[in-house]
């Protein structure tokens, strides 16, 4: 896939979010498709905003150079703040009624935490550009989140990705949150690039949804609280996950199924994609461009979305039964982080290495490649 194939699939998963956002009619406008009974609306319109920024930001930081590309990420700048101030004004019909949602382990800080990693991605356009009032607003919903207690796994990060937005905006947060939140996941590493989601361990995709694009955000937010040596470990841990996501990643463009969330999709490949935005790949930029566009391309064809624009809950298609409990259609908006090359410029070798076959498409058709190791 080129740089105006990932555009062009990003708008075409934003626009009806986006567009609706800035209308202030995304509570009318989004369905919400979910297990019977599960009660996801009042979290769902929520959802889809902070997890489709968390992926669009760095495209929005970015200055094309292409004019059609420009005119279409400078509609995007202005939708987005848009979509932003009518979830954080209580005049707004789309509201998030932040103060009835701040019971313990509750939904409202997993996606306020994605928000704030949109503004660390994007601080101009989703931090200095927006009106004095919404950012206002935006700070209060972020200090309103500190009345939610975290479940003791990965919603930890969350906590710290707040407090990173919040300094970020006004230059105060809560220390013992972000300590206690690096010192805990410190402990539960279990080598070879993984972390435990908590106590236990679980085989699932929450390594790269998560938990190393959250710490690596910690080490740049934080460098009072994280030393070198230990920014150092947490780097080479998420090198070394990239490596093994990408390798996930099959000849026809799909992926190891398993575990939880399935339905985000090529959300999924977060931190590989991240990693490309950081220019610490793992594999050659052109090899990792093409893994992701193949799984951008198999995941976000035609059958994943609905008649009406929105996505549709599944992994490859419209396939309810791949939704948990706690899925509904704003969930799905996380794919967006498979996206955030975009916010590489056009002339960076991501863009224009020559394209390399991925390393399982290699390995299948006979290639005789080094073998893999740990660290």
């Amino acid at each position: 896939m080129t740089r105006n194939d990932f555009v062009g699939c990003l708008l075409r998963m934003a626009r009806p979010v986006l567009v609706s956002g800035a209308a202030r009619t995304l509570r009318r406008s989004m369905p919400v498709e979910q297990h019977p009974g599960a009660g996801r609306e009042c979290f769902s319109r929520f959802e889809a905003a902070g997890r489709l920024l968390c992926g669009l930001a760095p495209w929005l930081e970015t200055e094309p150079v292409d004019p059609a590309e420009a005119a279409f990420r400078n509609e995007a700048c202005e939708l987005a703040r848009g979509l932003v101030a009518g979830l954080v004004d209580p005049a707004s019909p789309d509201y998030g009624e932040f103060e009835r949602m701040c019971e313990p382990c509750n939904q409202t800080l997993v996606d306020a935490a994605f928000l704030a990693q949109a503004v660390l991605r994007a601080p101009e356009q989703l931090g200095a550009l927006l009106p004095e009032e919404t950012r206002g607003q935006l700070v209060r919903m972020f200090r309103l989140t500190r009345k939610i207690r975290p479940a003791y796994n990965n919603w930890l990060l969350f906590s710290v990705e707040v407090e990173a937005a919040l300094k970020q905006l006004t230059g105060e947060y809560d220390c013992m949150r972000v300590d206690y939140g690096f010192r805990q996941f410190e402990q539960w590493y279990v080598g070879d690039g993984f972390y435990q989601d908590g106590p236990s361990f679980a085989l699932d995709y929450y390594n790269s949804l998560v938990i190393h694009p959250m710490l690596l955000d910690l080490c740049d937010a934080f460098p009072e609280t994280v030393d070198r040596e230990a920014a150092g470990r947490i780097r080479e841990r998420a090198r070394r996950y990239g490596a093994i996501l990408e390798r996930c990643v099959a000849p026809d463009g799909s992926y190891f199924a398993v575990g939880r969330s399935i339905a985000y999709r090529c959300g999924v490949f977060h931190l590989l994609a991240q990693l490309a935005l950081r220019h610490d790949l793992p594999v050659s930029p052109g090899q990792a461009r093409e893994a992701l566009g193949a799984v951008i391309a198999k995941t976000l064809g035609d059958a994943s979305f609905r008649p009406d624009g929105f996505l549709a809950v599944g992994l490859c298609g419209g396939q309810p039964d791949q939704g948990e409990n706690y899925i509904s259609t704003g969930s799905l908006y996380l794919a967006s982080a498979a996206f955030l090359p975009l916010g590489l410029d056009a002339e960076d070798p991501f863009w224009n290495a020559p394209g390399e076959p991925w390393t399982q498409k290699r390995l299948w058709s006979g290639e005789n490649l080094p073998a893999d190791h740990r660290i």
